[in-house]
């Protein structure tokens, strides 16, 4: 006998006239929120103001957004919104890419560091990795609570139907992708918060980033292979425009990890001290 979880869960909270909360909405909101608290942590560990800590939220919060938005505008749409550009400001009508947004936080991080905190780029990618992989998973629950970007028709007892899917109703069981990253999302984040910790006296510049890039989007190529297409253009490829926009940034951690593992590691904790007492 075929089993299943019948997903039938609305998108919106509530609505109080032109006012509508979405669950995606709050649980992006709680990603950054979260993330924030995170970071407030390690911030007071290594003895850095709470005001650079702000701007960063600020460069971090337009950097996503921005990146994520135009992620899925110009990878999986670009004729549609060439075609109808104003179309690009209606966030609240969906879209947004993951791969665009981690674009657009490598900018982003990149400008702060150069322009604002004086911070080692690699320092700051780091530690932000940490809680973006928390991110993540608020980022995937809120895809399940849109009933969005899941998985391929399966005979698995834990297939879900999503009878208010975007596109029209979801009857076959199908896999629920955006429960495994959310999972997997949140190991991640345990893995990559353990290991700062045990190792924040002696860290090399770097290494937490390359697993981030490295674990996250291997993962994000494999489990594509269980996602049902998003856009009809990627009907027929033998790898979808998720998988070959994560090949870069795997090699791309690959490179770091090799690269800075031959690094002298930084004792930023005990220099921020001493810098403080002198």
């Amino acid at each position: 006998m075929l089993t299943f979880i019948n997903w039938d869960v609305h998108r919106e909270i509530f609505a109080l006239g032109p006012i509508v909360l979405r669950w995606y909405g709050l649980l992006f909101a709680s990603g950054f929120a979260v993330g924030y608290y995170i970071m407030q942590g390690i911030f007071r560990k290594e003895g850095i103001k709470e005001e650079v800590l702000d701007k960063l939220t600020l460069y971090m919060v337009i950097a996503t957004v921005l990146g994520a938005r135009l992620g899925h505008c110009f990878f999986y749409e670009p004729g549609y919104y060439l075609s109808h550009p104003l179309k690009i400001l209606k966030i609240w009508e969906g879209g947004l890419a993951s791969h665009g947004a981690a674009i657009g936080i490598f900018i982003g991080l990149y400008l702060f560091s150069k322009k604002v905190s004086k911070l080692p780029y690699l320092w700051i990618l780091d530690r932000i990795a940490i809680v973006v992989a928390l991110a993540g998973a608020f980022i995937r629950t809120g895809n399940l609570f849109n009933s969005e970007i899941y998985g391929k028709p399966t005979n698995l007892p834990w297939g879900f139907t999503f009878p208010n899917a975007m596109e029209g109703p979801i009857l076959t069981p199908v896999h629920p992708t955006q429960i495994y990253e959310a999972l997997f999302c949140i190991s991640l984040f345990a893995f990559l918060y353990q290991y700062y910790k045990r190792n924040a006296t002696h860290l090399k510049d770097g290494i937490i980033f390359s697993y981030f890039l490295v674990f996250l989007f291997g993962f994000r190529f494999l489990v594509e292979f269980l996602k049902a297409e998003q856009v009809d253009f990627e009907r027929g490829m033998a790898l979808n425009m998720g998988q070959w926009l994560s090949i870069p940034l795997i090699i791309a951690g690959c490179i770091i990890y090799f690269k800075q593992r031959k690094t002298t590691p930084h004792n930023y904790i005990v220099a921020k001290k001493a810098t403080s007492h002198s």
